[in-house]
């Protein structure tokens, strides 16, 4: 058993700085880097993806990272985690290969796990009973069943262990929980047991600390102004302990600040209950833990409790509903907003007088009341303003009723209000609305799949 290990994380989100997991493992040693992808929405884009290419489906940017690591992998011994198989961690396990084919690359193990995608059998889940129920409306999911774009279990960290027990230096999942990722090498290295839920909580929090990458390294901080060096944010590494103690840190000499207030805006972060923070390996308690600063850029996290995971998989699914269109203009002083505000009634009575029809229309100031459910600031004396953005957004059907809709934007300018400019961008067209459909499914009915491919 080792003393300690270094768990680097390289991605917060698809589309994260490009640069972060090259240095991460440029920067100083560690042992894994993990990169988490997937969010709700991105499996159906990435769904979209792989109908209009059987081998996309996957963050294919992905690639270039693991390409870039071989080095690291082969003579340090990193070993790389990640979700970025999405939909299709197959093909994205054929690119990898392909890369260290060119490189002259031997003996690399690439995992890959799968079985979460349960789409193509869903039918036959639904005959057997398993209606996965709406978390929210309490609707069976065979209401919207031909509308699916995506349907995925959240597998925890049990595969990915199965995967390094068999020596893999690159493990490629499709949607396994954003802690898992981290937990899964705690587990293997210490040879935890998966029943001792209090280690499996403190990894499983450890996982999500350093899960949105420079979220808690002083990206996003409310004290913003304190942190040092944003140009260069180094991103979090976890300095794990056999005893389930842990030390939040980055690379020294990188910027960005790792303090307790750092962890602790990251701790509540996408929570819900913290005394129940439910994942597939264990529920986890984040009342119960201790943090101490140890140091420049390095907090001791202890005494996490948890308890037995529950019975059932969270399942993520999307599906189409319907269409939006969203387009903006901006008017300047005087009486910005008032113009504003007439213009866009304006625009909802055209359309009434056409005959296009809406599921829910929404009138928006960006900067007064876009994020503000108050409407009684728009009764204030406002008529100093130099210019406000007016967004218009709409929610329908009919994407034929829509663009018709998007048609009577451009006209505002000469048959509206004056002092108006800002149309950018062309006129709008309709978007499917991809929508969020939680639920939950029994363990017994889903299982991963771990296969080892090896040049």
């Amino acid at each position: 058993m080792k003393e300690k290990i270094r768990i680097a994380s390289g991605q917060g989100f698809w589309g994260d700085l490009p640069n972060a997991p090259i240095n991460q493992l440029k920067n100083g040693p560690i042992d894994y880097l993990v990169m988490d992808y997937l969010a709700e929405v991105t499996m159906s884009i990435m769904q979209k993806q792989r109908m209009r290419n059987e081998k996309y489906g996957y963050a294919r940017d992905f690639v270039d990272v693991v390409a870039s690591a071989f080095d690291e992998i082969q003579n340090n011994g990193v070993k790389v985690i990640s979700n970025a198989g999405g939909v299709n961690p197959r093909a994205c396990k054929d690119a990898i290969l392909e890369e260290a084919r060119k490189a002259g690359v031997k003996g690399l193990k690439v995992a890959v796990v799968d079985g979460d995608d349960i789409l193509p059998g869903l039918d036959k889940l639904i005959s057997n009973g398993h209606t996965l129920k709406n978390m929210e409306t309490g609707e069976p999911i065979s209401t919207v069943k031909d509308d699916l774009l995506s349907a995925n279990v959240y597998f925890g960290c049990r595969p990915i262990v199965e995967a390094l027990k068999k020596g893999a230096d690159v493990v490629i999942t499709g949607r396994v929980t954003d802690t898992g990722l981290t937990l899964a090498p705690m587990v293997h290295e210490f040879g935890w047991d998966f029943d001792d839920f209090d280690l499996m909580a403190a990894g499983t929090i450890a996982g999500h600390i350093i899960e949105c990458g420079g979220q808690v390294s002083g990206g996003n901080f409310t004290d913003w102004e304190t942190v040092d060096d944003m140009v260069e944010i180094g991103f979090p590494i976890i300095e794990a302990l056999p005893d389930g103690s842990f030390y939040v840190t980055k690379h020294e000499g990188t910027g960005g600040l790792v303090s307790e207030m750092t962890v602790k805006e990251q701790l509540l972060y996408e929570i819900g209950n913290p005394k129940e923070y439910i994942t597939p390996d264990c529920i986890a308690d984040f009342t119960s833990l201790s943090l101490k600063q140890d140091g420049k850029d390095r907090v001791l996290v202890t005494g996490v409790k948890g308890t037995p995971h529950t019975p059932t998989y969270k399942i993520s699914a999307s599906y189409i509903d319907g269409y939006k269109l969203s387009t903006t203009l901006v008017y300047s002083w005087p009486d910005a907003v008032k113009k504003a505000r007439f213009a866009g009634d304006l625009l909802l009575k055209r359309a009434e007088k056409l005959g296009i029809h809406f599921r829910d229309s929404n009138i928006e100031l960006v900067g007064l009341n876009a994020c503000n459910e108050d409407s009684s600031i728009l009764n204030q004396d406002l008529s100093d303003l130099n210019e406000v953005q007016l967004r218009v957004s709409v929610h329908g059907d009919s994407r034929e009723d829509l663009n018709r809709f998007g048609m009577e934007m451009a006209p505002l300018i000469l048959t509206g209000p004056s002092g108006v400019t800002g149309f950018a961008g062309g006129r709008p067209k309709a978007s499917e609305v991809v929508a969020y459909w939680p639920a939950l499914l029994d363990k017994k009915a889903a299982k991963p799949v771990v296969t080892i491919f090896e040049l």
